[in-house]
């Protein structure tokens, strides 16, 4: 009988890919050769970096903007200086961002007066709206007064008032507002603005000041921006450029009436004014009363 020979040596097995051999490098595609950053570095969402619908300037640009401190200027001037690319497509790229929500801007008014673009980066778009709609929301309170939760409007400042309030005044001046949209669009005035605006420009005119030069002054160097509250800017107008009063005139004397018809005196035959016929002003004098003469 044959019996079998355990200390021979078994045929060695043939090692299975994949199993006991790492995965193979593939031959096309990218590779990672990374290292872990600890200092100097941005987190940048792959919904951004992969978006697949804004061009890679657009996505360079939102990586740049996340990255860098707040108050650094990113608006077109300073990224066409920093970058390349000329400022239309920088604006190009800005405008992709602020349409898929990842930039934010707005107009805004500082306390000088100066009209600046304030822009927010968002490094997810419409995470506060959804936190907002899925939040517990508290029961609402009961009003006792519907003026304590109503938004105040801002009130206008205050316009000139003029001496006189005649109807055809106001209405004149109420004209030349009305006028205004004509010159520039964003002079649009609402009913109620025109009403507090119009005793101002009364006082202009009031003041011998022509409705077109009134319309010029209104309307002269007005800023390239938005305008947000066109109404109070004609209100600091009218009241920081009112001219001065017209000067004193004294009033103009009476009009001479009608002439009278030529007479013939009759008591030395010179011819004088008077409404009618008789004696002149020197026969006159010599009569004694009752009518004799000296």
């Amino acid at each position: 009988m044959d019996t079998k020979n355990p200390s021979v040596t078994l045929r060695a097995q043939s090692r299975l890919a994949r199993k006991n051999h790492p995965a193979e490098k593939p031959f096309a595609g990218v590779t990672h050769d990374h290292v872990r950053h600890t200092e100097n570095f941005t987190v940048v969402g792959n919904d951004l970096v992969q978006h697949p619908e804004l061009s890679g300037l657009a996505i360079g640009l939102a990586c740049y903007i996340q990255s860098v401190r707040p108050g650094t200027a990113v608006d077109i001037k300073s990224l066409a200086a920093r970058f390349p690319e000329g400022p239309t497509r920088i604006a190009a790229a800005l405008n992709e961002l602020e349409a898929h929500g990842y930039l934010i801007r707005s107009r805004e008014r500082t306390a000088t007066g100066r009209i600046v673009t304030r822009t927010v980066s968002c490094n997810r778009p419409g995470h506060r709206t959804a936190a907002r709609d899925t939040a517990p929301r508290r029961p609402a309170r009961r009003r006792t007064d519907p003026d304590e939760a109503a938004p105040r409007k801002r009130l206008l400042p205050a316009v000139p008032q003029p001496s006189c309030t005649a109807p055809a005044l106001l209405q004149a001046a109420v004209d030349v507002l009305t006028g205004l949209r004509r010159r520039d669009p964003r002079l649009l005035l609402s009913a109620t603005d025109a009403e507090h605006l119009a005793p101002g420009v009364a006082a202009w005119l009031e003041r011998e000041v022509t409705p077109t030069a009134v319309r010029h002054a209104l309307t002269a160097n007005l800023p390239d921006e938005p305008l947000i509250r066109p109404a109070a800017l004609l209100a600091h107008r009218l009241t920081a450029q009112l001219p001065p009063p017209p000067p004193f005139r004294p009033p103009a004397p009476p009009a001479p009436g009608p002439r009278q018809p030529l007479q013939t005196c009759d008591g030395c035959d010179r011819a004088f004014r008077a409404p009618e016929p008789g004696r002149c002003r020197d026969c006159r004098s010599e009569m004694l009363p009752g009518g004799r003469l000296a």
